[in-house]
């Protein structure tokens, strides 16, 4: 991941968590949905780490959650 898009991380991260709890999901619900661990998902939402998605995943979140993908991309 190159640094100047850390920040861009972070902010996808933080509304990962935002959607999943809105949704009602813990971390391990998430993960088990995606297919992924949940060590995957909490370093993903931390906001101390610097953690990168595929598109296939990001897809696949955004498909569990029931959201458009660009809700989890775009700077409000």
């Amino acid at each position: 991941m190159k640094q100047k898009h850390a920040e861009k991380h972070r902010m996808l991260g933080l509304k990962i968590a935002y959607y999943r709890k809105l949704k009602g999901y813990t971390q391990e619900q998430l993960a088990e949905k995606i297919n992924k661990s949940l060590a995957f998902i909490g370093a993903v939402e931390a906001p101390n780490v610097s953690r990168t998605v595929s598109l296939d995943t990001l897809f696949d979140i955004a498909e569990v959650l029931e959201i458009p993908a660009y809700k989890l991309m775009i700077e409000e």
